[in-house]
């Protein structure tokens, strides 16, 4: 588990692009879970800092809609297409992000 950021950087209802280990990582928040993603779309790339967090646990891509679940990275509608998840650990107010 690397260290993401603090808690209190990642607005409720809100994103948060950090880099881990090299690695560029979207966090989002959710009536106070936080989950950790790839920031690219799996459909054609398109960066995830701009998708919509309209519902708990979901994240909707701004450029064709594809709605993607952040707890197992699953879009119902195209489940070809699957979002890369890293586990998420919370210490006190920090982020801990697993990317093995």
């Amino acid at each position: 588990m690397a260290f993401a950021a603090k808690v209190s950087e990642v607005p409720e209802w809100g994103k948060k692009l950090v880099q881990v280990e090299g690695q560029s990582i979207l966090l989002v928040k959710t009536k106070g879970v936080v989950y950790a993603c790839e920031r690219e779309c799996p459909h054609q790339g398109a960066p995830l800092e701009g998708a919509l967090v309209k519902e708990a646990g979901k994240l909707s891509c701004q450029r064709h809609g594809y709605r993607f679940d952040l707890t197992t990275g699953v879009c119902a509608e195209h489940p070809e297409c699957k979002l890369r998840i890293y586990p998420v650990e919370i210490k006190g107010d920090e982020i801990h992000v697993d990317l093995s």
